[in-house]
């Protein structure tokens, strides 16, 4: 077994640990998305709000860009949690709970 450099072990251990706290964030955003679903299900609002995601995209590409992180990147992840929260109302919409396992 080849011996790992303290400082490249360090550095893994950092990773692993904001892994962890992007784990929990998620897990909390995928909460209250769940609660909004509820909400736009009650007040008969559609799964998917367009505009408002236009306004988060553009928001969240310039935080990105402050924060030295590649905009189109940043893009990619956004759109793929905005999909699946947008999935996850639409089947509260329709009557199926969201499993808890789920992130939303």
């Amino acid at each position: 077994m080849t011996t790992i450099p303290a400082e490249l072990a360090q550095a893994r251990a950092s990773i692993d640990n904001l892994d962890a706290a992007l784990i929990h964030l998620l897990a909390e955003r995928f909460k209250i998305t769940q609660q909004v679903g509820v909400l736009k299900a009650k007040l008969d609002l559609p799964a998917a709000d367009p505009a408002r995601e236009a306004e988060q995209m553009a928001r969240l590409r310039q935080l990105a860009a402050q924060s030295q992180l590649d905009p189109e990147f940043a893009s990619k992840v956004v759109r793929f949690i905005m999909t699946e929260v947008v999935q996850h109302h639409e089947e509260i919409r329709g009557g199926g709970a969201v499993a808890r396992s789920d992130p939303a």
